[in-house]
């Protein structure tokens, strides 16, 4: 059973933004080349992302930056973590919004673009976490001896070995699960950074990165607080906002489908017309409006 779960786990996290993308494409006519800078925009993001939690682990570490107190470690490590989530993706799309996608401005536009950004990071989620199961079904018969570990490093192996094969067949899909409620929250966000384009008020940038720290946050303080159970909820949560933010600024006039015009035949008279012809259309015209 866990053999099933585990990979569809993995698959689902792969296959839910592509999934996603080709509804965008297929149903509402998106061009595919915004999931692809969507992919890029979040790479990008990424360049700037890790190495500066990696300069400012550094900084705190060489205590050129004063540590908090023990028991404010936990939430200051929440916030810095998160904020420099928020700063640096929210940013980027934001830049890319303005140098690159000067002609994307709608709401699908946003939709799918939010698609690629949200997706290359499931998709590279899920790539590791299909390696994490091929690697734990190599292992989980294997005699760890021929490793060549310590007696010590033995022993936690064999420990991390049994306990992923011991979970609840339920907790082996809650990566999927994640990865739909943070694809969700991507969405969302591409929506609101693209209002501050629209709309011309830098307000919705800070927004977009404000939530993004915020639940970037709330995820590292719960997952070392409470458990993944929890966690899992309490993104949830921000999951079902990020619908609501999508739905509520989706402007009324994408809804409005065109229709063709059918220009109807003129009842008034040719000029060419005689005049008995002429008296015939009038009384004709007035039976009908009568």
């Amino acid at each position: 059973m866990l053999y099933l779960t585990y990979a569809l786990n993995f698959l689902l996290m792969i296959a839910l933004p592509i999934l996603l993308g080709a509804f965008l494409a297929r149903q509402w006519g998106v061009r595919w080349s915004l999931f692809g800078i969507g992919m890029v925009t979040f790479i990008a993001s990424q360049v700037v992302h890790l190495p500066l939690n990696a300069g400012l682990t550094a900084l705190f570490a060489n205590h050129i930056l004063p540590n908090p107190p023990v028991t404010w470690k936990l939430p200051f490590n929440s916030i810095v973590l998160g904020l420099t989530a928020g700063l640096c993706e929210e940013i980027a799309r934001y830049v890319v919004y303005r140098r690159w996608l000067t002609s994307a401005r709608t709401w699908r536009e946003a939709l799918m673009f939010g698609a690629g950004h949200g997706g290359i990071e499931a998709i590279i989620v899920g790539v590791l976490a299909g390696l994490g199961f091929v690697n734990m079904v190599v292992l989980k018969n294997a005699d760890l001896t021929i490793y060549n570990l310590s007696p010590e490093q033995q022993a936690l192996t064999a420990q991390q070995i049994a306990t992923y094969w011991s979970a609840p067949w339920y907790a082996t899909l809650l990566g999927a699960v994640e990865r739909l409620f943070s694809l969700t929250f991507h969405l969302a966000m591409a929506v609101v950074v693209l209002q501050a384009i629209n709309r011309k008020n830098l307000w919705w940038l800070v927004l977009a990165i404000f939530l993004h720290a915020l639940i970037d946050a709330v995820a590292v303080f719960a997952v070392s607080t409470w458990n993944v159970y929890w966690t899992e909820a309490i993104i949830g949560v921000f999951a079902l906002v990020s619908l609501g933010l999508i739905f509520g600024l989706k402007p009324a006039h994408e809804e409005i489908v065109s229709e063709p015009v059918t220009l109807l035949p003129s009842t008034a008279p040719s000029p060419t017309a005689k005049p008995e012809e002429a008296l015939r259309d009038k009384l004709d015209e007035s039976r009908f409006n009568s």
